[in-house]
């Protein structure tokens, strides 16, 4: 049923998509906590093609999940208090005969329809079939997803802090807060439902791509729409942080942005 998941992979065949469920259990007491991460381990951008300088950089494009996958180990390893779900969603996004195409309109796990606007704008989709399926299938108490998102974060923030998007304020507070503690820096951008008429669609429940402006957020309410209406949901952007340029590499390296800020997060939830 991850339909979103996989159109995205239909352009890389030999290389299937994935959806990946890990669990670290400490006790029936504890609080359930699920992380989601974007894992488009190369982008092309399919159809919608990326330029070709810095298209070498796009391995990058599974920062999201890496976090993912680094917090469940590292509390797993500091044996923490927590009952933890992480679900990423791996695939490539290429340009194949099968790609999908804008104009298409698919399917989603949650049974709702997309119509493609942009095959570059693949992330929010296989995260749809992520987030709902971690809503309805685990309802953690509280539901975080990462995602090397959008260029319109980088713009913003630049490679200084990602972009935190939620309409719950407490958890928005707790983010900030760990983020203090670890320095891996958060900003909020809004949230608003001003912005959802960006993403209506005239054939399909929704589009995955809205207008030229604020495609941060707009990329936020997409996601938001599959979450089932969770009441402690977040959303970080986190393009500008988990890959840059540094005095470890030549060029540009994996930050591992995300890990401590998590497992901080999670250490006092």
């Amino acid at each position: 049923g991850f339909h979103a998941l996989l159109a995205v992979g239909r352009g890389s065949v030999d290389r299937p998509a994935r959806m990946v469920v890990m669990e670290y259990k400490s006790s029936k007491e504890a609080k359930k906590v699920g992380l989601v991460g974007k894992g488009v381990t190369f982008d092309t951008g399919g159809v919608s093609l990326k330029p070709g300088n810095g298209m070498e950089d796009m391995k990058m494009d599974m920062g999201g999940s890496a976090a993912v996958i680094g917090a469940v180990e590292l509390a797993a390893k500091l044996k923490l208090d927590v009952n933890l779900i992480g679900i990423v969603a791996l695939t490539e996004n290429c340009v194949d005969a099968l790609a999908i195409k804008p104009g298409d309109v698919i399917n989603s796990y949650s049974g709702k329809t997309i119509e493609i606007i942009n095959t570059d704008a693949e992330g929010r989709l296989i995260l749809a079939d992520a987030v709902h399926y971690m809503a309805t299938e685990f309802e953690p108490e509280v539901m975080i997803d990462l995602a090397t998102l959008t260029g319109s974060c980088i713009r913003t923030l630049g490679h200084v802090a990602a972009g935190m998007m939620t309409k719950n304020d407490k958890l928005a507070a707790q983010l900030e807060k760990a983020a203090e503690t670890t320095g891996e820096k958060v900003w909020r951008l809004p949230l608003w439902d001003d912005y959802k008429s960006e993403i209506d669609s005239d054939v399909a429940d929704i589009k995955n791509l809205g207008g030229p402006y604020a495609g941060a957020t707009t990329a936020g309410k997409f996601i938001e729409y599959f979450t089932n209406e969770h009441p402690n949901w977040a959303h970080l952007d986190i393009a500008g942080t988990a890959f840059d340029k540094n005095e470890f590499a030549k060029g540009g390296s994996a930050t591992g942005y995300g890990v401590r800020l998590l497992t901080e997060f999670i250490e006092n939830y």
